[in-house]
């Protein structure tokens, strides 16, 4: 195949998928005018073809894609220029797939599809290369967001050293069941103790009072048995209590000091762990902080995303709440996994609270896993993610 039409479609994947698969020298996308005026959306079309090793013809062909007779029109006119072309009808505007249709009959152009289900390519007519064809490409988290226009960008955790930690994750959450109710006044007590200069390196030696201000004037005191857990698990060291006086103690490192004046992080290395325990994906991600275009500044739009898995060409974006489950933040989580996973994409959110039946109701209205306390309480969070994923 020298030739490949595709038909433009909002969701990203489908733009790639075929063209990555089949690798033609030429691409030629029909596509909505305003993406014929976007340079930079092509650019980042471009720029991912080359991080995927390979540098094909883009061409950009601007039609509307809710006139059949005239997609029909620009499609005859292509095939005179490229009579070796083929077509992918597996996205597009239903006037688009309707045209492709009625030109790979008329033309006797080869046309394929691809099944999300099966995960395969199938011959629609004429197209024998693609028949019943396993899709065996697999994406990195930078690649979804690249291929939809995105820019990856470093998050709150350095995710190059987590693997040297994946033993304490455990503990570490195990601790919080423990304590989970007064969990964030137990953070709030040690960000009170540990303050830092902006700019300056974070001291790792910490001595403060016992009691300290909370919130809204009240008194805070140490919790004497959540920092002794803290400490035999190995995130704080030389610990030193006197009653109502004074507390001191040294963090482990930067890292484990990040964690611990942090309420959510713990929670999120532990569902981070899960994914890597699962052994079923070849991309985790823990804060993946994403740039929906390249305006910088106060015009651009930034989100971060929890923890973000990958398996094959499906991406799983996972939210991490230790409170109740708000609908703006499912919500928010479903506007991500459309925009920068498309209609295969998963998303779960994980909550250290019990979910209400409302917040479930619209979870599923939204087509997004819910798992909560009790699932997490029982260890339940690396099978749930293999049920999802559809490998279990």
């Amino acid at each position: 195949m020298n030739t490949l039409i595709e038909l433009y479609d909002e969701r990203a994947i489908e733009n790639i998928l075929a063209p990555d698969m089949f690798h033609p020298r030429r691409i030629i996308y029909l596509c909505p005018r305003e993406v014929l005026r976007d340079h930079t959306r092509q650019q980042k079309l471009a720029a991912f073809y080359r991080k995927r090793g390979w540098e094909p013809e883009l061409i950009f062909v601007g039609t509307s894609l809710f006139e059949a007779d005239r997609i029909l029109r620009q499609l005859f006119t292509i095939e005179e220029k490229y009579p070796d072309c083929a077509i992918d009808v597996t996205g597009g505007s239903d006037a688009a797939l309707f045209a492709a249709g009625m030109f790979a009959a008329r033309k006797d152009v080869p046309a394929f599809t691809y099944s999300r289900k099966k995960n395969r390519f199938y011959d629609i007519s004429g197209a024998d290369f693609a028949d019943d064809l396993y899709c065996d490409l697999t994406y990195s988290i930078e690649d979804f967001f690249l291929m939809a226009g995105g820019t990856l960008l470093p998050g709150r955790v350095d995710n190059h050293i987590l693997s040297q930690y994946l033993p304490y994750f455990d503990p570490f959450f195990s601790c919080f069941l423990r304590f989970r109710r007064e969990w964030p006044t137990i953070i709030s007590y040690i960000q009170r103790i540990s303050p830092a200069e902006y700019g300056q390196i974070p001291p790792l030696d910490i001595t403060g009072s016992y009691t300290v201000k909370g919130e809204r004037g009240s008194r805070n005191s140490a919790n004497e048995d959540a920092l002794q857990e803290m400490e035999r698990i190995g995130f704080i060291q030389d610990l030193t209590i006197i009653p109502d006086q004074q507390v001191s103690f040294r963090f482990r490192d930067v890292h484990t000091r990040a964690w611990l004046r942090d309420v959510g992080s713990v929670l999120e290395l532990y569902t981070y762990k899960a994914c890597v325990d699962a052994a079923i994906f070849h991309d985790v991600i823990s804060s993946a902080v994403v740039r929906w275009d390249d305006v910088l500044g106060h015009g651009s739009v930034l989100n971060e995303i929890d923890v973000m898995a990958a398996r094959g060409v499906i991406p799983l974006f996972l939210s991490c709440k230790a409170c109740d489950i708000k609908t703006e933040a499912l919500n928010e989580l479903a506007i991500l996994r459309d925009r920068f996973g498309g209609k295969g994409a998963k998303a779960v959110i994980v909550t250290t609270e019990s979910c209400n039946a409302a917040a479930r109701h619209r979870a599923a209205q939204l087509g997004i896993a819910v798992i909560d306390l009790e699932e997490l309480k029982t260890g339940q969070l690396v099978h749930r993610l293999k049920v999802i994923m559809k490998a279990e």
